[in-house]
Protein backbone atom coordinates (compact mmCIF):
# COMPACT_ATOMS: atom_id res chain seq x y z
CA UNK A 1 0.00 0.00 0.00
CA UNK A 2 1.32 3.44 -0.95
CA UNK A 3 0.38 6.62 0.89
CA UNK A 4 -1.13 9.12 -1.55
CA UNK A 5 1.11 12.07 -2.32
CA UNK A 6 1.52 15.15 -4.46
CA UNK A 7 -0.40 14.83 -7.71
CA UNK A 8 -2.79 12.13 -6.50
CA UNK A 9 -6.52 12.83 -6.25
CA UNK A 10 -7.95 12.70 -2.73
CA UNK A 11 -10.79 10.21 -2.23
CA UNK A 12 -14.30 11.62 -2.04
CA UNK A 13 -15.74 9.57 0.79
CA UNK A 14 -18.43 10.33 3.32
CA UNK A 15 -17.52 10.12 7.00
CA UNK A 16 -19.49 10.78 10.17
CA UNK A 17 -19.06 14.02 12.08
CA UNK A 18 -18.84 13.94 15.87
CA UNK A 19 -22.55 14.80 15.83
CA UNK A 20 -23.30 11.69 13.74
CA UNK A 21 -24.02 13.48 10.45
CA UNK A 22 -22.57 12.18 7.17
CA UNK A 23 -20.16 14.62 5.55
CA UNK A 24 -18.37 14.26 2.21
CA UNK A 25 -14.63 14.85 2.43
CA UNK A 26 -14.77 16.90 -0.78
CA UNK A 27 -16.85 19.52 1.04
CA UNK A 28 -13.76 20.30 3.13
CA UNK A 29 -11.69 21.52 0.19
CA UNK A 30 -14.42 22.75 -2.15
CA UNK A 31 -14.10 26.31 -0.84
CA UNK A 32 -10.30 26.39 -0.74
CA UNK A 33 -7.32 24.30 0.17
CA UNK A 34 -7.72 22.08 3.22
CA UNK A 35 -5.44 20.02 5.42
CA UNK A 36 -6.58 16.55 6.47
CA UNK A 37 -4.85 15.06 9.49
CA UNK A 38 -5.55 11.41 10.24
CA UNK A 39 -4.88 10.51 13.86
CA UNK A 40 -5.49 8.10 16.71
CA UNK A 41 -6.18 9.38 20.23
CA UNK A 42 -3.63 7.04 21.87
CA UNK A 43 -0.80 8.11 19.53
CA UNK A 44 1.85 10.22 21.34
CA UNK A 45 3.02 11.84 18.08
CA UNK A 46 -0.59 12.82 17.31
CA UNK A 47 -0.84 14.32 20.79
CA UNK A 48 2.27 16.35 19.98
CA UNK A 49 1.19 17.47 16.49
CA UNK A 50 -2.49 18.32 16.78
CA UNK A 51 -2.15 21.31 19.14
CA UNK A 52 0.24 22.88 16.61
CA UNK A 53 -2.21 22.16 13.80
CA UNK A 54 -4.83 23.88 15.96
CA UNK A 55 -2.70 27.04 15.87
CA UNK A 56 -2.44 26.79 12.07
CA UNK A 57 -6.23 26.38 11.86
CA UNK A 58 -6.66 30.00 12.97
CA UNK A 59 -5.21 31.12 9.64
CA UNK A 60 -6.46 30.80 6.07
CA UNK A 61 -6.12 27.01 5.69
CA UNK A 62 -9.03 24.85 6.74
CA UNK A 63 -7.83 22.00 8.95
CA UNK A 64 -9.93 18.88 9.45
CA UNK A 65 -9.14 15.94 11.65
CA UNK A 66 -10.03 12.37 10.74
CA UNK A 67 -9.99 10.21 13.86
CA UNK A 68 -9.50 6.45 13.85
CA UNK A 69 -11.38 6.25 17.14
CA UNK A 70 -15.04 6.46 18.13
CA UNK A 71 -16.84 9.75 18.71
CA UNK A 72 -16.64 9.63 22.54
CA UNK A 73 -12.88 8.99 22.63
CA UNK A 74 -12.33 11.61 19.93
CA UNK A 75 -14.37 14.25 21.78
CA UNK A 76 -12.35 13.57 24.94
CA UNK A 77 -9.08 13.91 22.98
CA UNK A 78 -10.23 17.21 21.46
CA UNK A 79 -11.06 18.62 24.91
CA UNK A 80 -7.81 17.42 26.45
CA UNK A 81 -5.58 18.85 23.68
CA UNK A 82 -7.57 22.00 22.86
CA UNK A 83 -8.52 20.95 19.34
CA UNK A 84 -11.44 22.95 17.92
CA UNK A 85 -11.17 22.30 14.18
CA UNK A 86 -13.71 20.05 12.47
CA UNK A 87 -13.20 16.35 13.14
CA UNK A 88 -14.68 13.35 11.36
CA UNK A 89 -14.71 9.70 12.39
CA UNK A 90 -12.96 6.91 10.44
CA UNK A 91 -13.22 4.12 13.00
CA UNK A 92 -12.87 0.38 12.60
CA UNK A 93 -16.65 -0.23 12.39
CA UNK A 94 -16.56 1.52 9.02
CA UNK A 95 -13.42 -0.37 8.01
CA UNK A 96 -11.17 2.72 8.16
CA UNK A 97 -12.38 3.79 4.71
CA UNK A 98 -10.49 7.10 4.60
CA UNK A 99 -7.30 5.69 6.12
CA UNK A 100 -7.26 2.85 3.60
CA UNK A 101 -8.17 5.04 0.61
CA UNK A 102 -5.34 7.45 1.50
CA UNK A 103 -2.93 4.54 1.94
CA UNK A 104 -1.71 5.49 5.40
CA UNK A 105 0.40 3.12 7.47
CA UNK A 106 1.02 5.36 10.48
CA UNK A 107 -0.46 8.37 12.24
CA UNK A 108 -0.45 11.24 12.18
CA UNK A 109 -0.66 11.40 8.39
CA UNK A 110 -1.23 14.83 6.91
CA UNK A 111 -2.49 15.76 3.45
CA UNK A 112 -2.87 19.18 1.85
CA UNK A 113 -5.73 19.00 -0.64
CA UNK A 114 -6.27 21.77 -3.17
CA UNK A 115 -9.77 22.95 -4.25
CA UNK A 116 -9.66 20.65 -7.30
CA UNK A 117 -9.20 17.62 -5.00
CA UNK A 118 -5.54 17.10 -5.92
CA UNK A 119 -3.12 16.49 -3.07
CA UNK A 120 -0.24 18.98 -3.15
CA UNK A 121 1.67 17.66 -0.11
CA UNK A 122 1.56 14.72 2.25
CA UNK A 123 3.70 13.51 5.12
CA UNK A 124 3.51 11.15 8.06
CA UNK A 125 4.73 11.76 11.58
CA UNK A 126 5.76 15.09 13.08
CA UNK A 127 7.84 17.36 10.84
CA UNK A 128 8.68 20.76 12.28
CA UNK A 129 9.65 22.05 8.83
CA UNK A 130 6.45 20.81 7.17
CA UNK A 131 4.29 22.34 9.92
CA UNK A 132 6.19 25.64 9.59
CA UNK A 133 5.48 25.59 5.84
CA UNK A 134 1.77 24.99 6.49
CA UNK A 135 1.80 27.83 9.01
CA UNK A 136 3.40 30.17 6.48
CA UNK A 137 0.80 29.28 3.88
CA UNK A 138 -2.01 29.79 6.39
CA UNK A 139 -0.54 32.99 7.84
CA UNK A 140 -0.66 31.45 11.30
CA UNK A 141 2.63 30.16 12.73
CA UNK A 142 2.42 26.86 14.61
CA UNK A 143 5.36 27.46 16.92
CA UNK A 144 6.23 30.07 19.53
CA UNK A 145 9.80 30.90 20.59
CA UNK A 146 9.31 29.03 23.87
CA UNK A 147 8.16 25.82 22.16
CA UNK A 148 10.79 23.12 22.39
CA UNK A 149 9.87 20.71 19.64
CA UNK A 150 11.87 18.06 17.78
CA UNK A 151 12.72 18.50 14.09
CA UNK A 152 11.03 15.18 13.33
CA UNK A 153 9.32 12.26 15.02
CA UNK A 154 8.06 9.15 13.31
CA UNK A 155 4.36 8.38 13.61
Amino acid sequence: MRMLGAGDVAPDLELLSLEGKRQPLAALWSGGAAVLVLFKVSCPVCQLALPFLERISHGSLRIAGVSQDNAAATASFRARFGVTFSTLIDDSEGGYAASNALGITSVPSIFVVEPDGVISKSFAGFSKQALEELGQRAGSPPFRPEDNVPAWKAG
